[in-house]
């Protein structure tokens, strides 16, 4: 299907989602310690009194990321709404990673295991401002099936 602008779907990259978090710093250190993810880029805006920082597993022009928005003063924790579901990553060895990051002191809310209607291997941990990010076994995930 060609988008209604008439551009072809080789035009179209998706670059990133968005999630804000309350402590900056909290969240840099669950997805580059946790998640292996790298900071890319940390961007302050003093006149809008926010920081961007964008983290992920490669390079904004090949891979998609994820953009952590800081606002600052932000003293409440940000709701999370009925709509957002989570992020997904896909993991070798769930249950080591699993007991790795439970040491380390990450929220598993749902522990590995297989999805109990069928399908891949999954678990969900929960970052510091408590949104879920998916684990999914790569040996046990076959997209093509789904």
């Amino acid at each position: 299907m060609t988008p209604a602008n008439g551009s072809e779907s080789q035009d179209f990259q998706f670059l990133h989602t968005m999630l804000r978090v309350k402590d900056l710093d909290k969240s840099l250190d669950f997805y580059t310690g946790h998640l292996g993810m790298k900071l890319l880029r940390k961007i302050d805006f003093p006149s809008g009194e926010f920081t961007l920082a964008f983290i992920g597993y490669g390079g904004e022009s090949t891979h998609t990321v994820v953009e952590l928005t800081h606002n600052w003063g932000q003293d409440e924790n940000y709701a999370h709404g009925n709509a957002f579901g989570h992020l997904a990553v896909g993991v070798n060895g769930i249950e080591a990673v699993c007991a790795k990051m439970e040491e380390g002191g990450v929220s598993i809310p749902r522990p590995p295991g297989p999805m109990i209607h069928g399908g891949p291997v999954i678990a969900f941990v929960e970052d510091p401002d408590g949104y879920k990010i998916e684990l999914i076994e790569r040996s046990s995930w076959n997209p093509e099936a789904d």
